[in-house]
């Protein structure tokens, strides 16, 4: 496989990036990965080369370049957490226009990424990010998966679940059965919206099961049967939508 390193310039500056994509028979399916709140690491880039492996141009960016490019959550004190929930706090419906709108930008350049054929996952804080994405972009994105997304119901204007009626992809949701940041109230509103926009979607619980549950690294939380359950999902959701 070949990876990059780079930065890609948004409307708030530069944007460094992580790009892993296979070396030959492309153009390749795109697929971006939007970042969970600990930050871009190398955790990520491992779980984004799997994605890469089966066939996809992966495009994992540093959502938190406007403060930091290279912030990520080392040891969970109380200071850390403190400056992550500050970092988490500045990205929104505006922020995430900008920095898919980039993305599409470099896509639409990059001669081994297919731009007609777009997915995007997104972890913890963003799976708000993919509805947002999947709507202000709705002719761009096939498919948007969200998994254990945080914050998926407010009272807000531009709440995730609201964006429901705009969106025209196919859409998936792993939520943890055991996750203060998605209670199965907010998840009902979600889906309450989703039926009433007729969105060709799926929510699955995952049981006994953490918020985090699909990172090797999240230590007394990573559960690999779920983690595989979620491999799966993605690579169908992905394949069902993107390789056609």
């Amino acid at each position: 496989m070949i990876e990059e390193n780079i930065d890609i310039q948004t409307a708030n500056g530069s944007m460094n990036t992580f790009v892993v994509f296979p070396e030959e028979d492309g153009p390749h399916p795109v697929v971006f990965f939007y970042m969970d709140a600990p930050g871009k690491r190398e955790e990520l880039h491992d779980m984004a080369r799997r994605l890469a492996s089966v066939g996809y141009f992966v495009v994992l960016p540093n959502l938190y370049y406007r403060r930091s490019r290279d912030f990520y959550l080392k040891e969970r004190t109380p200071e850390a957490l403190e400056v992550m929930f500050s970092h988490m706090g500045t990205l929104n419906a505006t922020t995430s226009q900008i920095d898919t709108q980039a993305m599409l930008n470099f896509v639409d350049r990059h001669a081994m990424a297919d731009q007609s054929r777009i997915g995007a996952v997104g972890y913890c804080m963003s799976g708000p990010i993919v509805m947002w994405a999947g709507a202000q972009f709705q002719d761009r994105l096939q498919s948007i998966a969200s998994i254990h997304g945080a914050n998926m119901a407010s009272d807000e204007p531009d709440s995730p679940h609201l964006m429901a009626s705009k969106l025209k992809c196919e859409c998936y949701f792993a939520c943890a059965e055991i996750d203060k940041w998605a209670p199965p109230a907010d998840i009902q509103k979600l889906e309450v919206s989703l039926l009433a926009s007729k969105v060709n979607h799926r929510i699955e619980w995952y049981p006994q099961v953490e918020h985090g549950f699909v990172f090797p690294r999240r230590e007394g939380i990573y559960n690999a049967p779920a983690a595989e359950r979620h491999w799966e999902r993605l690579f169908s959701l992905f394949h069902r939508t993107l390789k056609f």
